[in-house]
Formats: C-alpha cells, sequence, structure tokens
C-alpha cells in the first residue's frame, strides 16, 4: 500500500507526462506482480466499488479524530474532498503497516462490503492507527469508491511497454478487459501482461475483445483531405460503441471495456461465424434501416444501458441493433492491417451471411465532391445523427486515436446552443477542490399563479464544468465567491449576474428534471459578457429544440 501511496501521490503532484511515465515505470519495475496487477487495474480506469457508504466514514472518522460534528463539516467545507479531510483530522498512527496493495484490496476491503457496522467501525480503526496520512488518503479513495488518477490509460500501457520490451500495440490489445470488475486482477496475468510474445497468443484471447480505433475531429472543412474518392463516408451514429467477439461463445464489450453481453442479449445471440469480431454501434431502433428511417433518441438506448431486469415486453419496446462499420476478425484471422475498403467488403459478405435484423451495416454516403457532401450532412439532424465519418479507403485499423496506420475523422454538425445563466456552483475536485469549477445553469421561464399574476423565474436545465481556461475559472471562482446568496454543503447558491452560451449534442424530455427537459454532453462554449441576465433564453426555447429534435 506504501509504495502505491506513493505512486499516487507523485502522478498527482505534476503534470509532466515524462516524470509521470517515470514514476509509473520505476513501480511496475519493483512492485510485487499481485500488487502490480491490481494498479494496472485502478490506473487503466477500473473502478473500485464502495465497500463504505460515506456517512459511515465520515461518522467513524469524526469518533476517532474525536471531533464534533460542526467542526468535521467546517473542515470538509474549506478542504472540499472527504478522503483528503480524514486523512488530516486523524491522529497520528500508532504502528506502521508492510502489507501490499493486493492484501489491502482482497483481505481488508473487499470484506467490508455488506458488512455490519460495528464490524467496518472496528476495521477502520485498527487500519488507521497502522496507516500514515497519503496512505489513509488512498484508503479512503478506495474504501468509498472515489479513486481517480491524473493517468491516462495509454500512459500505462507506454510504462508496461517500456519496463517489458514490448510493443505498445501488443500491451494494449493484452489489456483489453483488464478493468471489467467481473474478472479479478492477478499475479498471473500481470506476468502475462509483460510477457514475451508467443504464436499462440491470438488463440488464447478468448472473448477479448481489440482495442477500439477512434476518430479524430475535423475542425477545418474537408477540402483539405484531397480527392473525395479517397475517402469512405458513413453516418455519424450517437449510440453506444461495441465490438461482437464470437470465440467460442459471444462476448458484447462496450468502448469503455465494459462487458455488456447480458444488458444485449439479442446482439449476443446473433449467430456470427466462429472467430469473428465485428465492430459497431449499439442502437434502439424500431422502424429498420432505410434512407427514410432515423433511430430512436440516445434517451432511449439509455434505458437499455441502466437497465438490469428485461423482460421481453421491454426488450420489445426498445429493441437493439448493432450497426456494423468494420470488421476486424474472421475465420480467426485478424484483419486489421488490411485496407479499410478491403474490410468494408469482407463487412458486407459477412452481414448478407448472416442475414439478422440485429445486425445492420452502415450505409455509405456517396456524393460526387465534398460541397455535394456538405449539403447532404445538412441532413443529419433530420436523421438523428450527430454528422458524419470520413474513412481513409487506405486506413488500416489502428489502435486508440492514432493516424500512424491511416485516418479516420469526424465531422460533427454544430451543437444546440443555448445562453443560460449561473445560479449554482460547486468545488471541483483534487487541484481543483479549492476553485469553484462544477456549475448550474438555468434559463428563463414566465410562471402565472391562480390569481392570473405572472412571474420570470430562473428554471435550472443543465450542469456543466468543462469550457473554461484555467484564467476563466479563476474569474468565475472570485464572481461566486463575492455574489454568494446561501450555502448547501459544498454548493452556493449566487446572484444570477453571469451568462454562458451552453453547448449540448442532443435534447430530450424528462420527467426527473425540475425543466422537463434534459440535454446531452452539456459544456460551457463561452461566457457572453455582451447579455445582460435577462437576455438569457427560455424555457419555451428549449421545449421549441425538443420539438424540432422529436420531428426530426
Amino acid at each position: 500500500m506504501r509504495e502505491f501511496a506513493r505512486l499516487f501521490a507523485e502522478l498527482d503532484e505534476t503534470t509532466a507526462t515524462n516524470r509521470k511515465l517515470e514514476a509509473l515505470k520505476t513501480y511496475f519495475s519493483n512492485a510485487a506482480p499481485e500488487n502490480a496487477a491490481w494498479a494496472v487495474y485502478f490506473l487503466a480506469g477500473g473502478k473500485p466499488r464502495q465497500a463504505v457508504p460515506t456517512k459511515l466514514l465520515r461518522q467513524y472518522a469524526t469518533e476517532y479524530a474525536m471531533l464534533d460534528e460542526w467542526l468535521f463539516d467546517e473542515c470538509y467545507h474549506a478542504v472540499g474532498d472527504l478522503a483528503e479531510t480524514i486523512a488530516h483530522i486523524l491522529p497520528e498512527p500508532k504502528t506502521r503497516s508492510d502489507i501490499g496493495l493486493a492484501v489491502w484490496i482482497e483481505e481488508r476491503i473487499a470484506p467490508l462490503r455488506g458488512a455490519a457496522p460495528e464490524t467496518i467501525r472496528a476495521a477502520l480503526f485498527s487500519y488507521w492507527d497502522e496507516l500514515e496520512t497519503p496512505e489513509r488518503f488512498l484508503l479512503i479513495k478506495l474504501i468509498g469508491g472515489g479513486f481517480r488518477v491524473g493517468v491516462s490509460k495509454l500512459l500505462v500501457t507506454r510504462a508496461l511497454s517500456g519496463i517489458a520490451a514490448i510493443d505498445s500495440k501488443l500491451i494494449a490489445q493484452r489489456l483489453m478487459g483488464w478493468t471489467d470488475g467481473s474478472v479479478r486482477p492477478t499475479a498471473k496475468g500481470f506476468l502475462q501482461l509483460i510477457a514475451e510474445a508467443s504464436d499462440d497468443e491470438h488463440a488464447q484471447r478468448g472473448g477479448q475483445p481489440y482495442p477500439f480505433f477512434l476518430a479524430h475531429q475535423l475542425q477545418a472543412g474537408p477540402a483539405t483531405l484531397g480527392d473525395i474518392g479517397d475517402w469512405q463516408v458513413e453516418w455519424k451514429y450517437d449510440g453506444m460503441r461495441a465490438q461482437i467477439v464470437a470465440r467460442g461463445g459471444s462476448w458484447v464489450w462496450s468502448r469503455g471495456e465494459d462487458l455488456i453481453t447480458e444488458r444485449f442479449p439479442e446482439l449476443a445471440a446473433i449467430r456470427l461465424p466462429d472467430g469473428t469480431v465485428v465492430d459497431g454501434e449499439i442502437l434502439v431502433w424500431r422502424d429498420g434501416i432505410s434512407p427514410t428511417s432515423s433511430p430512436a433518441p440516445f434517451a432511449d438506448l439509455q434505458k437499455r444501458i441502466g437497465r438490469k431486469s428485461l423482460s421481453p415486453k421491454f426488450l420489445g419496446e426498445y429493441p437493439a441493433v448493432l450497426v456494423a462499420y468494420d470488421l476486424l476478425e474472421r475465420d480467426g484471422v485478424d484483419l486489421r492491417k488490411l485496407p479499410q475498403c478491403e474490410r468494408r467488403t469482407l463487412l458486407e459478405q459477412l452481414v448478407k451471411e448472416v442475414d439478422s435484423p440485429q445486425l445492420r451495416i452502415s450505409p455509405l454516403v456517396e456524393a460526387p465532391d465534398w460541397e455535394a457532401l456538405a449539403k447532404v450532412r445538412e441532413e443529419s439532424r433530420g436523421r438523428g445523427v450527430e454528422g458524419m465519418m470520413l474513412k481513409a479507403k487506405s486506413a488500416q485499423y489502428g489502435v486508440g486515436r492514432t493516424k500512424d496506420v491511416g485516418t479516420w475523422w469526424k465531422w460533427k454538425i454544430d451543437p444546440y446552443a443555448v445562453d443560460a445563466v449561473l445560479i449554482y456552483a460547486q468545488a471541483g475536485h483534487g487541484r481543483r477542490a479549492s476553485l469553484y469549477t462544477d456549475y448550474t445553469f438555468a434559463v428563463w421561464d414566465d410562471i402565472v399563479d391562480s390569481e392570473g399574476n405572472g412571474s420570470r423565474v430562473l428554471v435550472p436545465f443543465a450542469k456543466a464544468y468543462s469550457g473554461l481556461t484555467d484564467a476563466e475559472i479563476n474569474q468565475v471562482d472570485n464572481a461566486v465567491r463575492k455574489t454568494t446568496i446561501e450555502r448547501f454543503g459544498p454548493v452556493r447558491s449566487v446572484k444570477p449576474t453571469m451568462v454562458f452560451e451552453i453547448g449540448f449534442e442532443g435534447i430530450a424530455a424528462s420527467p426527473r428534471h425540475k425543466s422537463g427537459i434534459a440535454v446531452r454532453f452539456p459544456r460551457i462554449l463561452r461566457r457572453r459578457e455582451d447579455k445582460s441576465v435577462e437576455e438569457a433564453d427560455t424555457l419555451d426555447m428549449l421545449k421549441g429544440l425538443l420539438q424540432q429534435a422529436s420531428l426530426a
């Protein structure tokens, strides 16, 4: 635990990529394999399950430190992070622990899940007795399920590639599915992760997917890409990226490396030939795919994603399909080094051969030149898509967001945008725990009471935290502190003084939200200092966008 806590602190203290890379290499070179296995899991994006409710962590930390609750609350409001607060208020440890990360996770933290409160209390008091402040901080993060670290999976891949002297693409392939919570990281698994390549490696993959090839955002128009004839053009669907793997069974994997087979049984039931891997987009699509049909809104797919109980009636109301756009393996042969156009031909043959309503091929978009294609792209919202995908016909299927084997571009349409008023602010996390960086935005609504009297009120409709520079965040933070009206724990309500342009990708009706509307991927586009609060947009405008989207 001590070594991993030291690594966690080193990664958190710097933004320099090379320093992070060297810290990772040092750790993996010296850690015991069973500890390194769990470190890879967490650093590559695996999420710890909450073992102890936050309420009990607060209660027992207050008791252990012999603090009044009001004083703990004051400390928490000043620090802004529960784990950091607890780590700092606890008294000095009485002993020192040399127990490794694997034992902590498997034998100490895991048994707390569902344990009786008195058992949890005794265990926490014992654990805190043998850990220093950095280790306590990490322990609370792991116990509370709030572990986050400023390192990418790509950097972890590079570090493992460096210590093992193996191609990073092979490491990336082996890491696929590593963070799926259904498989426990082990010493054997870590040693296989960094072992030399073997001739039978492909045969040992079982249901493991391939690393996903990711697209770059096309900022300018496509005219700079050369001849349109060198590109394969498809619609960009707003669904869930996934691979179906058929190797002695059928597995469905999301781009986030979650095994989602049980959530989409109709996709797992597609009779793909053994030794086949298909890449595509999961969508809810009720009316079949034709030039005039469109997928259901993403909100319908969300109901499938979050649903654990799948009745026949529910599956009938929200039927899922995989819109396939690439073939990565056929008859057990890895096809990723073939050109895009050849993989497309093989994919068309496969979809025709399988002949399943749940497996549809992504249609190609034809146009004589870029100007004509731009006009077709204007149909995107009416088709229920986000824009277009431009794929070089000569491109191989790469690993991650790369251009070394060819390029995919996503040519998205402009987002929806409204001018909204900032009404609530909350402190961020990590280095931004002392700054107000998470915001709630509202639009105007006209209210008429029972006596016919009208009033204008601000109704919250979206939360956003991305889009501002560090300098802009500092300006907003200063304004929040000066205009605070009330405090609700870590949240402040502020006097309406600031207007921002908020962009979002989709809009849907939602009875769970006060505004009756939910937006997808909200983010801050810019601050509108040229607009007064009174000039912000209205709920009626949002309802108009909703109506347009429903008619599309």
